[in-house]
């Protein structure tokens, strides 16, 4: 058990292929440029082998006046063909903070629109109030709280995992 009364969660113990599961209701929320930019008890996780989970937030429990189209796509072998946006407030701006699928393959279709948000190009993410940490390396986007064990995968010499 942790402090905040879940049971810990190993990444080992995740699947792979990944599976998409409800937050349970959990207030996840991102915080830019002094405000808050995204709140919602509806996102969904993503549970991989490795990974943190990503949390994936409903477009209408997120300031989407706010993104803007990124350059640039990425291909997930399991989910399909990912969007990129960046995250303007003000003079502020994140590149590739966010990311989407508009046309998931079909096993991930509930993530069609939704956005995932790299904790480490925002200035907060928190879930149920606690401060997310983020995964290493410049390409995954999974959120640690003090539930998930690792290792994890994205640091210097996981590539091979």
């Amino acid at each position: 058990m942790t402090d905040t009364g879940r049971a810990a969660e190993s990444v080992w113990d995740y699947p792979r292929p990944p599976a998409v599961r409800a937050a349970a209701g959990r207030l996840v929320e991102v915080w830019f440029g002094g405000g808050l930019v995204a709140s919602t008890r509806s996102a969904l996780r993503v549970l991989e082998t490795s990974h943190p989970p990503v949390y994936y937030l409903p477009p209408g429990d997120v300031a989407t006046e706010l993104l803007i189209p990124a350059e640039g796509v990425s291909f997930c072998e399991w989910k399909g063909r990912a969007r990129y946006w960046d995250l303007a407030v003000g003079p502020r701006r994140a590149g590739q903070a966010a990311w989407s699928y508009p046309q998931p393959l079909p096993a991930y279709r509930e993530l069609r629109d939704l956005l995932a948000f790299y904790p480490g190009r925002v200035d907060r993410c928190t879930v149920d109030g606690e401060v997310v940490r983020a995964q290493d390396g410049d390409f995954y986007g999974g959120w640690i709280t003090d539930e998930i064990t690792g290792p994890y995968k994205g640091g210097p010499g996981t590539s091979g995992w």
